[in-house]
């Protein structure tokens, strides 16, 4: 736990970035020790407080908070006259502080009360000397501080308040305790913060938290303590058909809060009429912003998650237990018999009117949901009830023509996920995905999310490699063929011309160089926590046999694996430095422990490659840049075919765009390149 590994930026302004996600989050998450002092103690600075302490408590770290009391007028003339004793002044203005809680933040209070108990935060109040004034403390500075006794301070406009982080405009400067011309001015905050808890600054008396607002307060502590993030709004929001939103504490609500972005995509959905695609980059987090707009959509009376494989089915499962209070869902997946009789009876409830405990959550794979027998049971039961979401993970998939079986017309809600919703090679299908779910109502790019911070940069370097003369004289082969076949008019031939592609496309994939090439690059780069992507099972077969004589400790990765589920956990703790991967890692598997990514084979989908990137640029302690390696087959020196390597090209290009080496990696290439005859313009 470090916070060196973070990549921290001098200001942070609320035009370009989000002060929470970017900042405030992260450094609490590398935090031994917070120290904060901030110009008032209210409901709403409580409210700010419990977000993100949660880290806290798992780091055994803790939290010194020093604020100034909201004294009213008549506060401070009772202090300034001694006609209360002081504590009890500031502990009725805390009183009324806790009634607010009381009718809005249960849970946030209970967050804090365990937070208290175990002593992972300290309160002290600020009063300035002369209260005749009605002056109040107003200074706001933070300083965090890690294991290693690093320090990132930070001061500027922000109170510790919900309003000062997520909605007013602010503006903090940040100083790192490493970075050279910083250190002393660090120091200084941390003396100025430690002067004030000591109660050693003039002008300002400094007082522990009163005893009995403590013990008001620690009445709401919980036995356990909190297992997640506590939101901004403890009670869920709805949208008026007018604008604004109401407070509905039937419905279900998050237990986390939304980023900006998220908002602004929900905003964009429900414009639409509650029909959309959200093009959103990995790490954006598609998943808890499609479960916001769930819970926000009042009186939804069902709720279908479609997803492509049984992992995402249980990722979403967890997410929907720990980040909302909907109803545990109905797992569709495995046996039917398991799961398709308690939906066809909550079915006809619903349908009846009896079924009070609204809504109905089914979380299924695509094989399963599309399912002919799942659309008889569903018309068996009476169909969809009126208000029923249909949240699409990985939407392309749905274009496939046995899952277009799931896209019923009955579903009046519509919402699709992904960082890629065009079908490779499929515009018929790509057409079905699109005009079922209304288009793509936001976009949120992989380079924006580098941006914001959201996800981290990457490294980009390419190993080439030749095709064997014989693969060669193949794939000159099947050219030829190719382009007879793409001449034909006959009808069968277009079938054919397919096959022939993909054989050829199967030549470069699976080329026999690429063997040795890996040597090189695990020499250059020795696998840490590593994908390696293969063509297909006996490429990826080869490859961990190879690895693992190298002394690398890998496991390969495939639907032939019965044990995904354990590997990923042997991967995220450091036991594996590397998954041998074909197609399972492609889309949606959280693993943001990966730090470097090998493509050595990729097919010709633009979507696949994006995808195989996204898997190692989340943030994880000890990661702040990750290293994308790539393997491009070239003909041989005395081979002019340029079109060998198109679709590898492309992708080559899409990479180096957003590396953070971009220029090296350019000139690296273009060199490199310029042997086969290729030249920027090919790849650029």
């Amino acid at each position: 736990m470090s916070l060196k590994t973070l990549t921290l930026y001098p200001e942070y302004r609320s035009d370009r970035r989000d002060l929470i996600s970017d900042f405030y989050l992260p450094c609490l998450r590398q935090t031994r020790l917070y120290n904060r002092a901030v110009g008032y103690f209210s409901s709403s600075s409580l409210l700010a407080v419990a977000q993100g302490l949660t880290g806290l408590v798992r780091s055994g770290g803790r939290m010194r908070l020093v604020a100034s009391p909201d004294l009213t007028p008549e506060d401070a003339a009772a202090i300034q006259q001694g006609l209360q004793q002081r504590d009890q002044v500031i502990a009725g203005v805390i009183s009324r502080s806790l009634a607010e809680f009381e009718q809005v933040a249960q849970d946030r209070l209970a967050c804090l009360a365990w937070l208290l108990s175990q002593g992972v935060l300290e309160i002290k109040l600020a009063i300035p000397n002369n209260l005749g004034q009605l002056g109040i403390y107003h200074e706001k500075l933070g300083i965090f501080e890690d294991e290693e006794g690093n320090r990132v301070a930070f001061t500027g406009s922000v109170n510790e308040s919900q309003r000062a982080w997520v909605t007013n405009f602010e503006c903090i400067d940040v100083f790192c305790s490493w970075q050279e011309g910083e250190q002393e001015r660090t120091e200084r905050k941390r003396q100025h913060f430690q002067r004030l808890w000591e109660n050693n600054t003039p002008k300002v008396e400094v007082l522990d938290f009163p005893e009995a607002a403590a013990k008001s307060l620690l009445k709401y502590r919980p036995s356990e303590p909190p297992l997640y993030e506590p939101a901004s709004q403890p009670r869920s929001r709805v949208k008026e058909q007018g604008g604004g939103y109401q407070v509905n504490p039937s419905t279900p609500s998050l237990k986390v809060s939304l980023r900006p972005l998220q908002e602004e995509a929900l905003t964009a959905w429900q414009e639409k009429g509650y029909r959309g695609i959200l093009a959103m980059a990995t790490g954006a987090g598609k998943t808890i912003t499609a479960l916001g707009g769930a819970v926000q959509l009042q009186g939804v009376e069902l709720i279908i998650i479609g997803v492509p494989t049984n992992e995402l089915v249980q990722q979403w499962a967890d997410q929907l237990d720990q980040r909302t209070t909907l109803p545990s869902p109905i797992l569709a997946q495995g046996k039917a018999e398991l799961w398709a009789e308690p939906l066809f009876r909550k079915l006809r409830l619903l349908n009846r009117g009896d079924y009070k405990r609204k809504p109905v959550v089914v979380i299924g794979n695509y094989g399963e949901l599309s399912k002919p027998r799942v659309g008889t049971l569903i018309d068996d039961a009476g169909g969809l009830p009126p208000r029923s979401l249909l949240i699409a993970d990985e939407v392309h998939t749905t274009g496939a023509r046995g899952y277009q079986r799931l896209l019923r017309e009955d579903f009046g809600y519509r919402l699709g996920l992904s960082a890629t919703p065009l079908r490779a090679h499929d515009e018929e299908g790509t057409g079905v995905v699109l005009d079922y779910f209304g288009g793509v109502v936001y976009e949120f790019s992989l380079q924006q999310a580098i941006e914001a911070g959201i996800l981290c940069e990457y490294d980009y370097f390419v190993y080439i490699t030749e095709l064997e003369e014989t693969e060669h004289q193949r794939f000159q082969q099947l050219t030829a063929k190719l382009g007879r076949l793409l001449h034909s008019q006959d009808e069968e031939a277009k079938e054919q011309a397919q096959q022939v592609a993909i054989q050829r496309a199967k030549i470069v994939k699976a080329a026999g160089a690429k063997l040795g090439t890996l040597q090189e690059i695990i020499a250059d780069f020795p696998p840490q926590r590593a994908m390696i992507y293969c063509a297909d099972i006996d490429q990826a077969t080869a490859v961990s046999g190879q690895l693992a004589r190298s002394g690398v400790r890998v496991a390969r990765y495939s639907s032939a694996e019965s044990n995904r589920h354990h590997l990923l956990q042997e991967f995220a703790a450091g036991r594996l430095d590397g998954l041998v991967a074909v197609k399972c890692l492609d889309e949606g598997v959280d693993v943001p422990a990966a730090s470097q990514a090998v493509i050595l084979a990729s097919d010709g989908s633009q979507r696949q490659f994006i995808q195989r990137r996204g898997r190692i640029l989340r943030f994880a302690p000890q990661k702040s840049v990750a290293t994308l390696i790539d393997v491009l087959v070239v003909p041989p020196l005395e081979g002019e075919e340029v079109q060998l390597i198109e679709s590898e090209l492309k992708r080559v290009g899409h990479f180096v765009q957003s590396a953070r080496n971009k220029s090296h990696a350019i000139l690296t290439l273009a060199e490199a390149l310029a042997l086969y005859g290729i030249t920027y313009s090919d790849f650029l």
